[in-house]
């Protein structure tokens, strides 16, 4: 194959085509079966070095003038693959690599599990005149388990206590059960 992509922060292995680039996209889109943002498609990509930013942009605009992939919602800057791109993505994905596909697909269902853990555990900051008030809530569904609220100093602990807390809900939930309830 050839290859007609600028390779520079493509790592072995990456895509170095720009027909290989579409269907990865088409891929993606595709095995998630959501509509993911255009900064996630090439974060996903880029991320991961499977190909060039700017020759991730191009071919996301190509499959956009092709009709393979269509805006859902512009507002959010959402993007869902069309039956066309269903289509060449079931016949053509096996001509990516394997562990392309692997590398897209699992960084996709990670970005996809942290983007269901933010929205159910909400984090909300709020400037106080002694600092920030940052407050935070592990959702069980239609109820709150526990909401817990702590002061920072500066935004940059704000930030970084939202963060974390969005890294692993349920584990900042078991350990101050554990600590209240005396369960070592």
């Amino acid at each position: 194959m050839d290859f007609d992509t600028l390779t520079a922060g493509v790592e072995p292995g990456g895509l170095r085509s720009k027909n290989e680039i579409k269907l990865l996209i088409c891929y993606m889109l595709t095995s998630a079966k959501v509509s993911l943002s255009k900064t996630d498609i090439i974060s996903i990509i880029q991320d991961n070095g499977l190909a060039n930013y700017f020759e991730i942009t191009d071919a996301f605009a190509d499959l956009l003038r092709s009709g393979n992939i269509s805006c859902e919602n512009e507002k959010e800057d959402l993007y869902k693959v069309t039956s066309s791109g269903i289509l060449i993505s079931s016949q053509l994905d096996i001509s990516l690599p394997i562990s392309v596909r692997e590398r897209a697909l699992s960084a996709t269902l990670n970005l996809l599990a942290k983007i269901k853990r933010e929205q159910e555990n909400r984090v909300r900051i709020q400037q106080t005149e002694q600092g920030y008030m940052v407050s935070c809530s592990v959702s069980g569904g239609d109820m709150d388990l526990m909401s817990l609220s702590l002061y920072v100093p500066d935004m940059l602990q704000a930030k970084l206590v939202k963060n974390n807390f969005h890294k692993a809900p349920a584990r900042v939930y078991r350990c101050l059960l554990a600590l209240v309830t005396g369960d070592s």
